[in-house]
């Protein structure tokens, strides 16, 4: 009986499956055999095992048996570097060896690169403390292979199919303005699942206009925007001239550890170690030297996708949804300045009212998984299960807010200013239309202004840091003050920026604030953001719960320094919105 074919082979076309498997030698290894070595010469070949075991070694320790079905090798054929474990025969395994450009062509298929990018998730989770590799700040463009391929928007999608397997891509460039792309996918999702003949225009399918990216963008930058919009085809540019596409797969060869690794669990909802995984993440971004707020950028691209998973997951049990609807986030998680998971902060608007057991029964789905993916419930109850009405209905809410800041109205508003749209299809341009008027009416400004001076920084007698018994909360006294001071320039100069490094250079542009306080306040906002989150992976690492204080003294001259500066900076700002607002400090 013919024996099974093996994941990710069972999902390729028979055809294609059987091709590669033709090019395999078959080997039996002896016992004991090291077919892979630690640290040795970086793999050439890659293993499938037929019959028998084979196991992962660190420092002499077995750590995990692979049997019948399973792939080894492909780690260290996708990094490029030595292989992080070694790879021992048990009794005489019956293997079969591929070479390097077998393996290359067989991650031409989505199916299969996604498998091999969770499979090296899955490896590294064998190894926690293993951290990124340099790289991440290099060009884009240097992955590039090839030129791009074009294609004229009148041609027929037969034509373009037919081009691409010629080719040996999985995307073609759509001539004309915008520029237009067509993949893969879009075979499949618009012409094929939806019943369209093969002279269908190209023009009619294609993806217009196309994102595209500088190709000296560095490559954690390219990774972030593909993560954040969702696409696994990239074209780059220098000046006018397209010059080349890379693909997600592109991605993952140059780097096992890239946060899109992680995206692939996320779309088979393996949901049970995210926390740990981002964590992990988190970790060797830092020490690789990727600034935290990039880094929270990049995470909040990965929440991003997992909650428009859960949403698609949710649609599909409870059916289509009865109204259009707009899941959004607000808090850190809005502005994507959220670097390790915390709580939620999420809520939903609805085209109209009612249609309430359906959506009552999405947002629990959504919320449950979320909380089954490492990241807990919100402690004040804001989250969909509890903030959810129609549009219209949040449109009069936040217009009370604004018209009647009382405390509570203040602090729900502060909350919810920063939202940002995950999932669904519902708009909520005309939610944010009505920040930008109300904001403009004056009371409401003075109110916000008078909230950003609520917390002001440790600063005592002649200038000098003042701790809690020989603490600085980085959170209340450093990034919460700046926050509230940047939503405020934001809101002077009618910008809609969400990041608060993007709403000080808009307050600036706009003399909400001078050019030179706005960049020493950005500059501190970096710096605390940092400072925390190097403190939080030091205590996950001790096994302490990860907080918003550090020990004053455990800072380097240098840092605090920079705290020094920083609290000046935020103290000069809040002494110039009181003059501004004729508020008593």
């Amino acid at each position: 009986m013919e024996r099974p074919l093996p994941p990710p082979l069972d999902a390729l076309p028979e055809e294609a499956a059987r091709a590669f498997l033709a090019r395999g030698e078959e080997v039996v290894a002896e016992e004991g055999e090291v077919l892979l070595e630690a640290q040795g010469p970086p793999a050439t070949h890659l293993y499938l095992v037929l019959e028998g075991e084979v196991a992962l070694e660190e420092e002499g320790e077995e750590v995990e048996r692979l049997g019948p079905g399973s792939f080894f090798g492909y780690p260290s054929l996708l990094s490029g570097a030595s292989p992080v474990f070694t790879v021992r025969a048990r009794g005489k395994p019956r293997l079969l060896r591929f070479p390097k450009e077998a393996f290359e062509t067989l991650l031409a298929y989505p199916e299969a690169a996604r498998f091999f990018g969770r499979g090296v998730a899955e490896r590294l989770r064998l190894r926690p403390e293993r951290v990124l590799e340099p790289g991440l700040a290099r060009p884009v463009g240097e992955l590039v292979q090839r030129p791009p391929v074009f294609v004229d928007p009148t041609a027929s999608v037969e034509e373009a199919a037919r081009r691409m397997r010629e080719e040996g891509i999985s995307s073609l460039l759509v001539r004309g303005e915008p520029l237009g792309i067509l993949t893969d996918r879009d075979l499949r999702n618009r012409v094929l699942a939806e019943g369209l003949p093969p002279s269908t225009p190209v023009g009619q399918v294609a993806t217009r206009p196309t994102f595209t990216l500088p190709a000296d963008t560095p490559l954690l930058e390219a990774v972030a925007a593909m993560l954040e919009r969702r696409i696994h085809h990239l074209p780059l540019t220098r000046g006018e001239e397209v010059v080349g596409v890379v693909t997600h797969t592109d991605l993952l060869a140059h780097q096992a550890q890239s946060p899109l690794a992680l995206l692939r669990r996320v779309e088979r909802l393996e949901l049970a170690r995210y926390g740990e995984e981002v964590a992990r993440l988190v970790a060797g971004l830092f020490q690789a030297g990727v600034p935290a707020l990039e880094i929270g950028r990049v995470v909040a691209g990965l929440n991003d996708a997992l909650i428009r998973r859960l949403l698609q997951e949710a649609e599909r049990t409870l059916g289509p949804p009865p109204v259009p609807y707009a899941f959004f986030v607000f808090g850190s998680e809005g502005r994507k300045e959220q670097a390790l998971l915390t709580d939620q902060d999420n809520a939903l608007a609805l085209a109209e009212e009612g249609h309430e057991a359906y959506f009552q029964a999405l947002a629990e789905r959504v919320v449950e998984g979320l909380v089954a993916a490492g990241i807990p419930p919100c402690p004040g109850g804001y989250m969909a299960t509890r903030w959810r009405m129609s549009l219209a209905r949040w449109q009069e809410v936040f217009a009370r807010w604004m018209e009647a800041p009382e405390p509570q109205a203040l602090l729900d508003a502060q909350i919810f200013f920063d939202l940002r749209p995950v999932g669904g299809g519902l708009s909520l341009a005309a939610l944010e239309r009505l920040i930008q008027e109300k904001a403009k009416a004056g009371v409401f400004l003075y109110h916000l202004a008078q909230a950003a001076l609520a917390f002001r920084p440790p600063l005592g007698l002649f200038g000098r840091v003042r701790t809690e018994e020989g603490f600085l909360d980085l959170k209340r006294h450093a990034l919460a003050p700046i926050v509230s001071l940047a939503r405020v320039y934001a809101l002077m100069a009618g910008s809609p920026a969400r990041r608060t490094p993007e709403r000080l250079k808009q307050g600036a542009e706009k003399g909400a604030v001078s050019l030179e306080l706005a960049e020493r306040l950005e500059e501190a906002y970096a710096f605390f953001f940092h400072l925390r989150l190097k403190a939080q992976l030091q205590a996950l690492k001790e096994g302490r719960p990860p907080g918003n204080r550090v020990v004053y003294k455990a800072l380097s001259p240098l840092e605090r320094r920079r705290a020094l500066e920083g609290f000046r900076a935020i103290l000069e700002a809040q002494e110039a919105l009181a003059l501004r607002f004729q508020i008593r400090l």
